[in-house]
């Protein structure tokens, strides 16, 4: 990796020198640098202790309330705020697995177990894993598994075999990306399950398995023991619709929508997080509902940076990409939305390139 000289004469000449993937490469140690000086990668320890104690006594007070209410409807309420809860657990079990909130990484990735096992029904491994992944290669064809083969058709290659029923139903799928989400709580329990099943060599599978029967086996006999079975059914499934739609509407906006790489590129890191991520507008509110995934091109380019200080980075990111040439996007919510319903038309509809890759046209250039 390049080093940035003391002075801008230096930089200047030896810049010069460097090809324009190496001067990428050289300008994000510059920005790692002042990141460092400004001390934004050090831990947060008061936020993240608070925000741990605040969910946690949300959780057991929606418990509380299951108990008071008793055999009544009114439990769709509770139901809807442990959605809610479940999502803000989900979001804290991200931060662990990127190291973000405790200096030990042992501290991290036990945390990172017992909040998504025990108060979310998740798998930290596979969630590593898949997750390690897509930071890796974010929107690259066959790297990155967020846009693998599924029901829906993330890149036109994945909709052009397509025939019958399946390719209809990919010509208007991305009406149906958002009711599909309702689905995507349920989704993530069974894949955390089904890869810790399959993976017998991992060392703790047999612990998460534990974590996650807890929770899941737990919340099912509490409720049944409380709750007709047609009302805990009700309360499962709103609660399980609600979750999915939060998470999986926090992720989506962020690379839906934006360029595809060619599975065999290459690509320096700065542009590879920066060009393929977007930004979403929004203030406290937002920042809350989207577990600071909001800022992910600041969350991909410093991905152990605790959550707080991604919104103070991010005036910096701005600067250095402007002064570097590399786009920089950001949008609403809403308009972040309406991007991902035309992008997934666009693909069922037999768009050989429906989002054309600035990084492609620079390299052919």
């Amino acid at each position: 990796m390049a080093t940035i000289r003391s002075t801008s004469a230096d930089t200047s000449a030896a810049s010069t020198t460097l090809s324009p993937q190496q001067r990428h490469v050289s300008s994000y140690t510059a920005l790692l640098r002042k990141v460092r000086q400004e001390g934004l990668l050090r831990r947060r320890y008061g936020y993240y202790w608070t925000r741990i104690a605040a969910v946690t006594i949300a959780f057991v007070l929606v418990w509380v309330a299951v108990a008071f209410l008793g055999d009544t409807w009114w439990q769709l309420v509770p139901a809807a705020v442990l959605g809610v809860v479940s999502a803000q657990f989900g979001f804290l079990g991200h931060d662990l697995a990127h190291h973000q909130v405790f200096v030990s990484k042992r501290w991290n990735i036990w945390a990172a177990r017992v909040v998504a096992g025990l108060f979310t029904g998740l798998s930290y491994t596979w969630w590593k894993g898949k997750h390690n992944k897509h930071h890796n290669a974010p929107n690259q064809e066959e790297r990155d598994p967020d846009i693998g083969p599924g029901v829906l058709a993330f890149t036109p290659a994945q909709a052009a075999p397509r025939t019958g029923f399946a390719a209809r139903f990919t010509r208007n799928q991305g009406w149906a990306f958002f009711p599909l989400l309702t689905l995507e709580g349920l989704q993530l329990h069974l894949m955390s399950v089904q890869t810790l099943l399959q993976q017998k060599t991992d060392r703790y599978r047999w612990v998460e398995l534990g974590f996650i029967a807890v929770r899941l086996g737990g919340y099912v006999a509490v409720l049944l023991a409380m709750l007709p079975v047609g009302k805990a059914a009700a309360f499962v499934g709103l609660q399980l619709a609600l979750f999915g739609v939060l998470l999986g509407g926090a992720f989506a906006p962020n690379h839906k929508g934006m360029p595809l790489v060619p599975a065999g590129m290459k690509v320096d890191f700065l542009r590879r997080q920066v060009m393929m991520s977007r930004n979403i507008r929004g203030g406290a509110f937002t920042d809350f509902m989207m577990g600071g995934l909001n800022y992910q091109i600041e969350h991909h380019l410093f991905p152990s940076m605790p959550r707080p200080n991604l919104k103070r980075v991010k005036p910096l990111v701005q600067t250095h990409c402007a002064e570097h040439d590399v786009p920089y996007t950001e949008t609403s919510l809403w308009r972040s939305y309406r991007i991902v319903v035309r992008y997934l038309n666009a693909v069922g509809l037999g768009a050989r390139d429906p989002f054309q890759c600035p990084l492609i046209q620079q390299y052919r250039a």
